[in-house]
């Protein structure tokens, strides 16, 4: 055995497998496992485990850290919460390719489909690059906190070979489709691991333009998946409303077939048909019985919206007197909302758009979020439930609890995931065999989404914490946010704690493992503000051999890098 750099000493190994827990030290040399057992020689550097969990680092397979990438060496929030590897280009929307021309475009799509706002990406990206593999050139002379990897994403894709017919939603010629096909396929062969697309009516620009992907034909899903897979594509990554469920899940099929190459899509449940769900997984399974691989991605808590004056959303956001404050700064903007005139003005006009207010006024779907946040709140601490029992005006209640902790405290919208009321449906989901654990959806929707303390959550509420049904063992909540979310995009170097593996570690003291609040901060390009949620209980985490993380603190160290292909290319 090498002489190690780090001995990770004494600690309970949850190793990926899904196996049992065992004792045993993690001898570390040259960024990989070099060794697994018991009483291990000394290390250069050793932590002392005893009492903690040692678990592989997490992998989100469903990030949008595509723009914060190119300004910042911390991929946060996610490694704030133990992710060691994260995907990007999910959905769809990117930055490449692109020429100058469509710059504008692309800015606008993410502006609308990803809460990223328009003066942010305009000063921060540097748009050193055209072409996707360019892109990825230009991330790989970046280090960073967490490694990297990257899909070809079809909007950016479309635009660039359909210019003004991709936004007008034309049918693409079959040029158009052979272009698309054989830069996505280039794309793959330059390090990305495999292409996404929207088919989604909710991804739009905030002048409600479709996404330019919006009802794209099979045709050139077709041969844009074939090209992707002959490349060597790991997946092809889809979100769609599933309206009418059947024939788009057989067209989904129909192309994954053609690629002969897996396909992940979003499996939620949703409050207008919260049995769908059940439908895609039976979907999932016949076509598992015809040997194709399609896999739902699903997230292990409700997707909230969180609710505050400090962020974009909040019960009153659309109410004319509110808006005639919405600009000024926060402490202001906070004293005057302690005014009786103005709370009384605020809750005297209504949501108007039935959709919004559906959003933003279902009283029984709005709850504290708490300290520590609590995803699975009871359906009897809502603000309608409350304000019931008080005998008082809901809307006012939701005011007023806006208006705790000096104006900064923030209400949750479980939005999807919580039909029920509890998270059984999802419990289901979580524990088919055919589903992958994802859609944290760090980097995005900043200033009313914050989940990508997600792999977190797994752990403190479902395998710990949970009250209110059955809880899952610790072994297989580790395996699901590591072993094979790495296995699934073609990363088969880790996701395990076992010699020869990828020195990627969490130390875990998992007694006090719990979520922080979100918080705003104002640090983006051009002061531009984003929701941040840390963790407490991450003793270490370990990238490539090194601590970037004690303690919830960076320690400085940023061995991460672009991963192209599945395979680590990085430039030492």
């Amino acid at each position: 055995m090498a002489a190690a750099s780090l001995v990770i000493r004494g600690g309970t190994v949850v190793d990926g497998s899904g196996g049992a827990p065992f004792l045993a030290d993690v001898a570390v040399a040259g960024g990989r496992i070099v060794a697994v057992g018991p009483n291990l020689p000394p290390g250069a550097e050793e932590i002392d485990a005893t009492g903690l969990l040692v678990t592989p680092g997490f992998v989100d397979v469903h990030t949008h850290y595509d723009a914060q990438a190119t300004w910042s060496s911390r991929i946060d929030s996610s490694t704030l919460n133990g992710v060691t590897t994260v995907l990007v280009g999910n959905c769809g929307v990117g930055f490449a390719p692109c020429t100058p021309a469509n710059r504008d475009k692309l800015v606008e799509l993410m502006e609308g489909v990803e809460d990223l706002p328009e003066v942010v990406l305009t000063e921060g990206l540097p748009w050193n690059w055209e072409s996707f593999p360019s892109y990825l050139d230009a991330l790989a002379a970046r280090h960073y906190d967490c490694d990297i990897v990257t899909q070809v994403t079809h909007a950016s894709l479309r635009l660039h070979v359909m210019g003004d017919r991709a936004v007008a939603h034309a049918d693409s010629t079959a040029e158009d489709r052979a272009e698309m096909a054989r830069l996505a396929a280039e794309g793959v062969r330059a390090g990305a691991i495999g292409f996404s697309t929207s088919r989604a009516m909710f991804h739009r620009t905030l002048a409600g333009v479709h996404t330019p992907t919006y009802g794209a034909p099979e045709a050139e899903l077709a041969d844009i998946g074939a090209a992707v897979g002959a490349a060597g594509a790991a997946w092809l990554q889809v979100i769609s409303d599933f309206d009418d469920p059947d024939s788009e899940f057989a067209m989904l099929q129909r192309v994954a077939t053609h690629a002969k190459t897996p396909l992940t899509f979003s499996l939620l449940q949703r409050e207008s048909r919260p049995w769908l769900w059940k439908a895609m997984l039976d979907h999932v399974e016949k076509a598992r019985g015809e040997g194709v691989t399609m896999m739902g991605q699903v997230m292990g808590r409700p997707v909230g919206l969180m609710f505050g004056w400090e962020l974009s959303q909040h019960p009153f956001v659309a109410r004319p007197s509110y808006a005639a404050v919405a600009g000024l700064p926060i402490a202001e903007r906070i004293a005057a909302l302690r005014d009786p005139g103005l709370r009384a003005r605020i809750l005297a006009e209504p949501t108007v758009d039935p959709a919004l207010a559906a959003r933003l006024n279902n009283w029984d779907r709005l709850f504290k979020l708490g300290s520590p946040p609590e995803y699975e709140p009871d359906p009897s601490t809502s603000v309608g439930a409350v304000a019931a029992r008080m005998g008082v005006d809901s809307a006012g209640l939701a005011y007023d609890w806006m208006m705790e902790q000096d104006g900064r405290a923030i209400l949750n919208r479980p939005l999807i995931n919580y039909a029920d009321g509890d998270l059984e449906a999802v419990r289901a989901m979580l524990e088919h065999p055919m589903t992958l654990v994802g859609l944290g959806d760090g980097g995005a929707h900043v200033g009313y989404i914050c989940d990508a303390s997600c792999m977190t959550h797994m752990l403190v509420h479902w395998t710990r914490d949970r009250s209110r049904g059955p809880k899952l063992p610790v072994a297989f909540a580790v395996k699901r946010i590591t072993r094979d979310n790495a296995k699934a995009i073609g990363l088969t170097d880790r996701g395990l704690v076992a010699p020869g593996m990828k020195a990627d570690l969490n130390v875990i003291d998992y007694a006090r493992l719990a979520m922080d609040v979100p918080s705003m901060q104002y640090d983006l390009p051009a002061g531009g503000k984003r929701l941040v949620q840390g963790a407490r209980g991450y003793v270490a985490t370990v990238l490539n051999g090194e601590v970037v993380y004690r303690d919830g603190v960076a320690t400085g160290a940023l061995p991460g890098r672009l991963v192209r292909g599945g395979r680590e290319q990085a430039a030492r």
